[in-house]
């Protein structure tokens, strides 16, 4: 599992002072933008060095309980599913001990040129395995 750490700042939240509920897909892809860095995968990296890119095609997110100005959150990214062409990712946002959401993403790998679907580069499928839960 890969964590990622962050504080709740004032321009994530609404006029109520709550986390924005758009602002909880930013931060998760904060998560998964460190995660694939520390495998060498930045986005500046894809787009100059590679002929594939991994652009979200689903996106859900649960939230449950407040999130507010201030809070200090932990993200555990673990991979659900890795397919011939996709993946996904299961992300559960905790704020200490406290269940503060969840949200799941399905990435698709495309060719930067035709925008088609191609195989999941073979280094970048082995770097996902390790994310895998052991009971998958």
């Amino acid at each position: 599992m890969f964590t990622y750490k962050t504080k709740i700042r004032l321009h994530d939240t609404d006029a109520a002072g709550i986390i924005f509920f758009a602002n909880q897909f930013k931060i998760i892809h904060d998560a998964y933008e460190d995660l694939l860095e520390e495998h060498g995968w930045s986005f500046q990296r894809m787009l100059q060095k590679t002929n594939y890119f991994l652009p979200i095609v689903h996106a859900e997110s649960d939230y449950l309980k407040p999130v507010r100005v201030g809070d200090k959150i932990e993200i555990a990214i673990k991979v659900g599913h890795i397919g011939n062409t996709s993946f996904s990712f299961e992300y559960t946002l905790k704020r200490g001990k406290t269940l503060i959401g969840r949200a799941k993403t399905v990435h698709v790998t495309i060719d930067q040129k035709t925008r088609q679907k191609i195989a999941l580069p073979t280094a970048m499928r082995r770097a996902l395995t390790q994310y895998q839960s052991a009971t998958r």
